[in-house]
């Protein structure tokens, strides 16, 4: 099963849907695909499409799936990340009045970079990407939030 997320912002991301329907009808996607829309106005007869998924569902949805795509949201690859999911990531840009900024481009660049996911810079065909991740070993996400702890009340004790 493939999880599409969108987050939930009042942004809309449609472009990464389309690309995901074409993938399906050009028969390259033959999976289940469980969308979590957002705001983003969608219809297709091949993906169950859902505007906004209840947190305990989400989560039944993620660990279900074998893939992840999702736009450039932190908290999505996180999450997806701490489940060990292989990810597909395109970004929001301002060119097509998805987001005010391209941040979502520095973002998925680092991720992609470090080894985390795969950075879908192109929508207008996501096969390469599609045929990429089948072959794609994530690098372990490892959590250093106890070390950041750690650095903070040592740094609020000696201030």
């Amino acid at each position: 099963m493939i999880l599409v997320t969108l987050g939930t912002q009042d942004k809309q991301f449609p472009r990464l849907l389309k690309a995901v329907q074409k993938a399906i009808d050009e028969g390259k996607i033959n999976d289940r695909v469980v969308v979590q829309a957002g705001h983003t106005e969608f219809e297709s007869s091949q993906m169950e499409i859902f505007d906004f998924i209840p947190t305990d569902r989400f989560a039944e949805y993620l660990e279900q799936a074998d893939l992840i795509i999702t736009h450039g949201g932190v908290g999505t690859i996180m999450t997806a990340l701490r489940e060990h999911k292989r990810i597909l990531a395109a970004a929001r840009l301002t060119q097509y009045g998805e987001h005010q900024t391209d941040h979502q481009t520095q973002l998925l660049e680092a991720f992609d970079k470090d080894g985390y996911l795969i950075y879908m810079k192109d929508l207008e065909d996501i096969t390469p990407y599609l045929d990429q991740i089948r072959e794609f070993a994530p690098r372990p996400y490892i959590s250093n939030t106890k070390e950041f702890v750690r650095k903070l009340e040592n740094w609020i004790e000696q201030n």
